[in-house]
């Protein structure tokens, strides 16, 4: 992801920094001496503004014509996948694609089916997945489809779970990849790589024909309808060889590749064939390939504004080997004819040793949202799930220094903070997604035909509509990375006009605050509802005997609103109720919780609170749809299997569950059913490791432009080991075997005797390692650390919120434990 090589080799000149005139002056930004300010009224807002109403009008939907793109199914075909110039059908009807990244290669494969069932509780739909080159042929003729290597049976796994795939073939794939994924035989190779170089060409041939043969008869097809693979990404930040994309595309039909949807990415400006490829896009709130003097990257503000604008110009800009700029006119993909498509949304971000980012949850939630409200109609993650680097028999596989990329990056930890943790843990931005992705599932077909309509002039409120004329969506986000937090905004309110009818929302201003970012809808047909207008965001509707049922989560700091037409009074219960003619507004008499209900004829809404919200799961329980309320984690495996806690819960179900093993009690609301869940024993603490000598490492500088190098292997061998202790009794009857340690340092090496299974550059998280798949090793030679301490003066640059604040070395774990994951499936 994040950055590119050219023609496959790092660049041995400094980095170019890409050139933000063109985005800066479409989104209204200033530009003082090369350097973009970030919305300086709005960060410095400090809310005592006189109330203003925010204006758009939202005319009519342009007729949405096909997409001039030479892919997808025709016209008719059952199940068929096509392109209109807005948005993804499938089937003949509009559908909103969530897709994330998932490693399978680095996971174990016996870990896949579990991993890809928590993805698609999570709401993906879609899995991604990069061939690696070398993972599969380190030693050139010898290429390998066994154990964590077997393409086939992950996409038969994805399958069966019911999950559809999207393959990332490369052969350049980056991933932060050593030599972006080429084999070392290849890199090696006195041919121009990356190019429609004969020699190239008829060995990426070769790859793709070994790829082909692992899914021969798995694509997505007319005669398939069922079939799991429908798309394939050729290359990976190209930017200026549209001809040899084309070709990789033809070479991949020439093996025998199927798929209705070919795609490229397209961030940095990329030059793609015409009509070939469907441009892919990212967008993540920091980057680790930045500077260790860089702050919050100037970038980042774009993708925190809600901007018809698709391309980010930095994204690869730290590898390439000539500036990227563009025009101040440049579309930068707004006028594209095609849907805006992402598949590198951040999940996270990744730490390189000179530059350690601290993303928070609500980063990446107000991020996709925002894309959301920018006109997105296909979100894509990367990663969604996080992963552990693959050692190889010749070499590791990360990049680094001294394979001559500018970034040093840890030897295993590929962990990304993202949504699913690399050892399975479910983050909290795993259920705020979780939330954005039921919309999407429930409501998604219509939000994809809506185009976007900005506010014109300067705004210090970050907003949007996305609309036909007659009904819409409101789209506002006042989340903005620690480092450049938005402030309370005082006296908001919304002005939306169409075509019949101007709607103002709320009735009252309201102070909108810091972190908010949500979802309204405006005039839309929920239930039996036949124009709803809420200060609360749609989660997703439950079919029930009684009627419809709409799930809700309030916005923080807002007050539930409703704005009902078409509907009568006497019509409405659980409300206080103000009839201004043709709209009745509506105010739910009970604060938000399951207990929330306001009935509108047959409708029943129910309005939760944000933790509530992000604790709603809708999956097959038991063969039938049903929806889950548990604040913890878990998954659907033809019942609802959730992860036992320390703590008793409760866990809330519609329609009741059928089996026995918990418990009815008391609950809150007419809609579902509680059963309490009782706490078990499932960590243990264990003596926290303490460091004789707190080593500073070596200060050396590397790679292609001088940055920090990590230290290596022969440094952290220099280093007394130091053990954990571990009860090999914990292993038995659980499911993972969870080691965790707060601790601040530099870097730490965990090792199963002698063997490194995990490792992290410290940047204020925990270390979280799953020892269970070295039980024997763990047994037979212990469990070892190896760390060096933080320098106080480090020139590494780690988020200023937890960066020690010391004046001597600093090596210290604080705490240690371990944690059985045990799961338990109800039905």
């Amino acid at each position: 992801m994040s950055s590119s090589a050219r023609a496959g080799m790092p660049p041995s000149d400094r980095p170019y920094r890409a050139s933000f005139l063109s985005w800066s002056h479409r989104l209204g930004l200033r530009t003082v001496a090369g350097v973009t300010t970030n919305f300086d009224k709005a960060q410095s807002q400090t809310g005592d503004q006189a109330p203003r109403t925010r204006r758009v009008r939202v005319p009519r939907a342009p007729v949405v014509g096909n997409a001039p793109l030479d892919m997808g199914h025709e016209e008719g075909v059952p199940g068929g996948i096509r392109l209109t110039k807005r948005y993804v059908e499938r089937d003949g009807r509009p559908w909103f694609p969530v897709m994330g990244e998932y490693h399978f290669s680095r996971d174990l494969p016996e870990r896949w089916e579990t991993e890809l069932r928590k993805m698609k509780a999570g709401g993906i739909g879609i899995v991604a997945t990069y061939l690696l080159w070398i993972v599969h042929e380190e030693v050139r003729g010898e290429v390998r489809w066994d154990g964590h290597r077997d393409l086939r049976r992950f996409v038969e796994t994805a399958d069966r779970v019911g999950l559809k795939v999207l393959i990332r073939i490369g052969p350049w794939a980056h991933g932060e990849t050593r030599n972006g994924g080429f084999p070392d035989w290849l890199q090696a190779l006195p041919i121009a790589h990356r190019t429609n170089d004969p020699g190239y060409l008829e060995l990426a041939r070769g790859w793709y024909a070994a790829i082909e043969e692992q899914v021969r008869g798995l694509f997505h097809s007319e005669h398939d309808p069922a079939g799991p693979v429908i798309g394939v990404q050729v290359d990976n930040e190209l930017y200026d060889q549209p001809d040899h994309l084309g070709r990789l595309r033809a070479l991949a039909e020439e093996v025998g590749m199927r798929a209705p949807l070919w795609v490229a990415t397209g961030w940095g400006g990329a030059e793609l064939p015409k009509g070939a490829l469907l441009p892919v896009y990212a967008g993540y709130s920091d980057g680790f390939w930045e500077e260790s003097t860089t702050g919050w990257p100037h970038f980042g503000v774009m993708h925190f504004t809600f901007t018809t604008v698709r391309d980010d110009l930095s994204v690869g800009a730290d590898l390439r080997d000539a500036p990227v700029s563009a025009g101040n006119e440049a579309a930068l993909g707004a006028d594209d004819p095609w849907p805006f498509a992402t598949c590198e949304l951040g999940g996270g971000m990744q730490v390189a040793y000179h530059r350690r980012p601290l993303v928070d949850p609500e980063d990446v939630s107000a991020l996709a949202l925002t894309k959301l409200g920018s006109g997105s109609a296909w979100q894509g993650y990367y990663l969604y799930h996080g992963a552990t680097q693959v050692v190889g028999a010749l070499s590791t596989t990360q990049e680094s220094h001294a394979t001559g990329y500018p970034n040093d990056l840890p030897v295993r930890d590929y962990d990304f903070f993202a949504p699913l943790g690399a050892e399975g843990g479910e983050r909290a931005h795993f259920h705020r997604l979780r939330r954005q992705h039921l919309l999407l599932d429930a409501f998604g077909p219509t939000i994809a035909t809506y185009p976007t309509v900005l506010p014109q002039g300067g705004d210090t409120v970050r907003w949007a509509v996305r609309g036909d004329g007659e009904r819409g969506y409101l789209f506002v986000n006042n989340q903005q990375p620690a480092l450049a937090a938005l402030a309370d905004v005082d006296g908001v309110r919304f002005e939306v006009e169409f075509s019949e009818r101007t709607v103002t929302v709320p009735s009252a201003p309201f102070t909108l605050r810091s972190g908010v970012h949500a979802a309204w809808p405006l005039r839309q047909r929920l239930g039996g509802i036949p124009a709803l207008t809420a200060t609360a965001q749609p989660i997703t509707r439950i079919d029930t005997p009684r009627g419809p049922v709409i799930l809700f989560a309030a916005t923080e700091g807002v007050g539930v609103e409703l704005q009902l037409e078409g509907v009568t009074a006497d019509t409405v219960r659980g409300a206080e109720l103000r009839d201004e003619g043709d709209v009745l507004i509506a105010v739910p008499t009970s604060a938000p919780g399951l207990g929330a209900e306001v009935v509108v004829g047959d409708t029943t809404l129910v309005f939760l609170d944000p933790a509530t919200a992000d604790a709603v799961w809708k999956g097959e329980v038991d063969g039938r749809e049903s929806v889950v309320v548990w604040r913890g984690s878990g998954w659907f495996d033809g019942g609802f299997r959730y992860v036992a806690q320390a703590h008793d819960g409760v866990l809330d179900v519609f329609p009741p569950l059928r089996g026995g093993g918990l418990t009815e009690v008391p609950g809150e609301g007419t809609v579902f059913t509680r059963y309490a869940v009782p706490g078990e024993d499932v960590s243990v603490p264990v003596p926290a490791p303490v460091f004789d000598i707190a080593a500073l490492a070596p200060v050396r500088t590397g790679g292609s432009v001088g940055r920090l190098s990590a230290p290596d292997d022969d440094d952290f061998a220099a280093l007394a080991p130091v053990e954990v202790p571990v009860d090999d009794a914990l292993f038995d009857d659980a499911e993972r075997l969870l080691l965790r340690l707060d601790w601040t340092g530099d870097a730490v090496r965990v090792y199963a005797g002698d063997r490194l299974i995990a490792d992290q550059f410290w940047y204020g998280r925990d270390v979280e390692v799953d020892l269970a798949p070295y039980r024997e090793e763990i047994r037979a030679s212990g469990l070892w650390l190896r760390a060096f301490a933080w320098a106080p003066d480090s020139g590494v640059y780690v988020d200023p919120r937890v960066r020690p604040d010391a004046s001597a070395p600093v090596l210290q774990v604080r705490e240690a434990s371990l944690t059985a994951v045990r799961s338990r499936s109800v039905r």
